[in-house]
């Protein structure tokens, strides 16, 4: 009986430190106080990458002045015996591997590394000469497939479009509904091509709060995000079911021999 409650005694133990640890493991964000807030930062802005798709609109007082500039496609939408419906849309730009887009008028325009303000801005200089001189037009660039990626030990692993064109990692695992509690906070793995096609990975520490001045902190288009499982995931999954009801039986069994010693005594 004695060897029992030891036995008992020391599961417990067992768990209670593990629950321990891993609590410490969790939260986010731990050194908060000791983060310097006065390191000199810019406002975080996306770089146009080949294979990008842009979307450009031109706004003139005079609408007809920029209808060049507007190409727009038609699209079948249904097909009903002879008659088709057509839906039209805005022409969109796709980056090629040298960061150039062909556009109207204009024609081939590097917009390689710009943001979309500077690539805005770069339009509008370029489209001036071929506007009046009391046309001041508002150029609009966004980007249509700024995409981030996000699986492993999270709630609902996905692909998810970006309609800002910025978003951080910590936006991106809410996004996914967060990490499961089986989730290493300390080990996010960014993976991420670059503009000439270099791969590269990157760690987070997310337990960390110096992560915001990290250059990794905010995701650009294409990142995936990998959340590692951490070593109580790993146990888990290496015990199979047998082995489950093997820790069950055993269980049964120490329950049963507690009853019958104290019906005999």
């Amino acid at each position: 009986m004695k060897k029992n409650i030891a036995f008992v005694a020391l599961v417990a133990s067992v768990m209670l430190l593990n629950s321990c640890q891993v609590s410490k493991d969790v939260p986010y964000f731990q050194n908060i106080d000791e983060v310097n807030y006065n390191v000199p930062t810019e406002l975080y802005d996306a770089k146009i990458m080949p294979k990008d798709i842009l979307t450009i609109t031109v706004s003139t007082s005079d609408p007809k002045a920029a209808t060049p500039f507007n190409l727009t496609i038609s699209e079948p939408l249904s097909v009903t015996g002879r008659v088709s419906s057509y839906a039209s849309g805005l022409q969109t730009y796709l980056v090629d591997n040298e960061g150039v887009i062909v556009y109207p008028v204009i024609g081939k325009l590097n917009v390689k590394g710009l943001t979309v303000r500077e690539c805005e801005e770069m339009i509008k200089q370029k489209i001036m000469p071929y506007l009046s001189a009391s046309e001041n037009p508002v150029v609009t660039v966004k980007m249509s497939n700024f995409k981030v990626s996000v699986f492993g030990e999270v709630a609902h692993p996905n692909t998810f479009t970006v309609s800002t064109g910025k978003i951080n990692v910590l936006e991106a695992l809410a996004e996914v509904g967060d990490m499961t509690i089986y989730g290493r906070r300390d080990n996010v793995t960014i993976m991420r091509e670059d503009a000439n096609g270099k791969k590269v990975f990157h760690q987070l520490d997310l337990r960390d709060a110096n992560i915001i001045n990290d250059p990794y902190f905010y995701l650009q288009q294409n990142d995936v995000v990998y959340v590692e499982p951490n070593k109580v995931k790993a146990r888990n999954s290496a015990i199979g079911t047998s082995t489950t009801l093997a820790f069950s039986g055993v269980s049964v069994l120490i329950s049963l021999s507690s009853l019958i010693v104290n019906i005999l005594r």
